[in-house]
């Protein structure tokens, strides 16, 4: 191993191979040659399968293990110094009992094995909030999706220059057994163990280890916020920009809505990130927001041509598939990517490596299979990626995937009102995670699993983030999966996504009333372009129906969980719940009142 120009790099770098014990240590560069050389290798050894360069040139197949297929949020924890600092949400270990439980399994794991060095930087390089990272791991595929999904190499060393401020990662497969599987995130040395998993939720480090629970943490130190959001970009056909955050669970769309191709004309929408979000105040008093990322690790499954054609067009060339199916001619296959033929055909070979047909009982792709691709390669991308200063947020958007209970839009009336609309989102669970699909959980702000600290503190945080902002942005909710009576959804999504966006830029904009209900602004019947959707004479009617009866019983479930952050709630927080109990109040008595006008 060549030394490190930085002293305290190259001090802890080698005494991670002191314990770890690895046959050889390499330090990557980030250089087109090291890839090349890794990928050969990794088809070699069988980690890679090489698909058909003639479909998809330099793209390539991994399979992990199927104990080792999702973010495994029980084996997650945060191993800050107090167990009140974590929270109620978080898994917490304390860092004497990780050192005793966790840190032996490090003893000779990389035995055998080449120790890989991987500096990274999350943010534009000229950006004065890009931070450095640096992953030591056993796997060449973490090396090869680091390499698309960050800024990875010698651009990051220079971005460290002589400074010991990274945040150190240290990932092995370990013997991949899910009782010897730990995620430990320590908030107060900035340092994340992996052990266990070759997951990219588990084993990619700079993603939702650094660039959320730990990034978290730092951003409350210093006044910003570290936030699981998209950026996007819409022109409009009056020729404005307007940049909004939105954050919504993973497989609730987020993906789709930042590549969006809008149905209505004179719309250009830019995709600036689909994932993270990290937002300081700009000299403007506006939130400037930048996308720490430079990849995609994105839901293969339900993706297509008809879902989202942009995300198809960029896993096209030099991609990553993981745990997908594979045709007999050599192409990535998945549920839900070819309308048309969605058993798809003999002879496919499905994630577990096995041959199956149309006739088979199981996917053929694993429900939380995935591609790794650069958002370069994305056809919507927007040069605002690469903006130092990071673009300005004008709205920022919550959702979450509910059959019933929320309308399909509605506007906050504050800033406080939207940290409570946030902090209170509910979604039903998705295959992104392990464990049971479909229940609804309170997922506060789509942070839940990534929050590295006390959420009632994060709640404080985002609260505190308010008076700072001479410009604060509007707050909205969305819920694109709301059901009718036939369990059908209401709403048909994807491009026409644009509708509810153009409500949002004119409310922005000033440019459009609203109606007033129980939980905020909603659109006037004329205020939402619902032409040329055939939904029927009552979809207005469908989508923006508040039950006042139903979220009596949602105040309450509010209540509830938020008293599970005990003295740390906000106040504040409180007096919203509050206020909401008072307008349903007043909604059932208004309904009440119709009905004895009525008889």
């Amino acid at each position: 191993m060549n030394r490190l120009q930085n002293e305290f790099l190259d001090s802890w770098v080698k005494s991670i191979a002191a314990v770890t014990t690895p046959d050889n240590v390499v330090i990557c560069d980030g250089s087109s040659e090291e890839i090349r050389a890794l990928e050969t290798k990794m088809v070699a050894d069988g980690t890679f399968i090489e698909l058909n360069g003639s479909k998809y040139p330099h793209s390539f197949l991994h399979r992990s293990h199927p104990s080792d297929v999702a973010r495994t949020e029980q084996l997650t924890f945060i191993c800050s110094e107090k167990k009140d600092d974590a929270g109620p949400t978080n898994n917490w270990m304390s860092p004497d009992e990780a050192t005793s439980r966790v840190w032996p399994l490090f003893s000779k794991c990389m035995a055998g094995r080449t120790m890989y060095v991987v500096p990274y930087l999350m943010g534009p390089a000229d950006s004065p909030n890009a931070r450095v990272g640096v992953e030591i791991t056993d796997s060449a595929y973490v090396v090869a999706n680091l390499r698309v999904m960050t800024r990875m190499g010698d651009v990051a060393l220079r971005r460290l220059g002589t400074s010991a401020n990274f945040v150190k990662g240290l990932h092995s497969l370990g013997d991949l057994s899910p009782e010897r599987r730990f995620i430990c995130h320590f908030p107060e040395t900035r340092t994340v163990w992996s052990i266990g998993s070759g997951y990219g939720g588990n084993a990619l480090l700079a993603k939702k280890c650094h660039a959320l629970r730990l990034a978290s943490v730092e951003a409350r130190d210093e006044g910003w916020l570290a936030e699981h959001m998209l950026i996007v970009g819409i022109t409009d056909p009056k020729g404005r920009t307007t940049y909004l955050a939105a954050a919504f669970p993973s497989g609730c769309g987020k993906t789709n809505l930042a590549m969006l191709i809008p149905s209505l004309p004179g719309y250009k929408v830019e995709t600036i990130g689909d994932d993270i979000c990290w937002m300081h105040v700009g000299s403007d008093g506006r939130l400037r927001a930048i996308n720490p990322e430079a990849g995609m690790f994105g839901i293969a499954v339900g993706t297509s041509m008809k879902t989202n054609p942009n995300a198809m067009r960029a896993v096209g060339h030099d991609a990553i598939f993981t745990n997908v199916a594979v045709t007999p001619e050599g192409t990535p296959w998945w549920e839900g990517m070819d309308p048309a033929n969605p058993r798809g055909v003999a002879g496919m070979t499905d994630w577990r490596g096995r041959v199956v047909g149309p006739d088979r009982t199981e996917p053929a792709a694993h429900p939380n299979a995935r591609y790794t691709v650069s958002l370069r390669q994305c056809p919507s991308v927007g040069a605002g990626m690469d903006e130092p200063a990071g673009v300005p947020i004008s709205g920022i958007i919550f959702g979450g995937r509910r059959a019933k209970k929320a309308p399909l839009v509605f506007e906050a009336t504050s800033f406080a009102h939207g940290v409570y609309v946030g902090a209170t989102m509910v979604s039903e669970t998705t295959a992104a995670a392990t464990g049971a699909t479909g229940i609804p959980r309170h997922d506060p702000m789509a942070m839940l699993p990534f929050c590295g600290y006390n959420v009632g503190d994060y709640f404080k945080h985002w609260l505190e983030m308010g008076p700072k902002l001479k410009h604060p942005p509007k707050i909205f909710h969305v819920n694109w999966f709301r059901q009718g009576k036939n369990g059908s959804f209401l709403w048909p999504g994807f491009g026409e996504n644009i509708r509810v966006m153009q409500w949002m830029i004119d409310r922005i904009h000033g440019d459009t009333d609203a109606r007033s209900t129980l939980l905020g602004y909603v659109p006037t019947k004329t205020g939402i372009n619902l032409n040329g959707l055939d939904m029927g004479g009552a979809a207005y009617d469908d989508l923006f129906d508040v039950d006042a009866e139903a979220w009596a019983e949602e105040a309450e479930s509010h209540l509830k969980f938020l008293r599970t952050f005990g003295s740390r709630l906000p106040e504040a927080l409180v007096q919203e719940q509050g206020a909401l109990v008072r307008r349903v109040a007043e909604a059932r008595a208004s309904a009440s009142s119709a009905k004895v006008a009525a008889k």
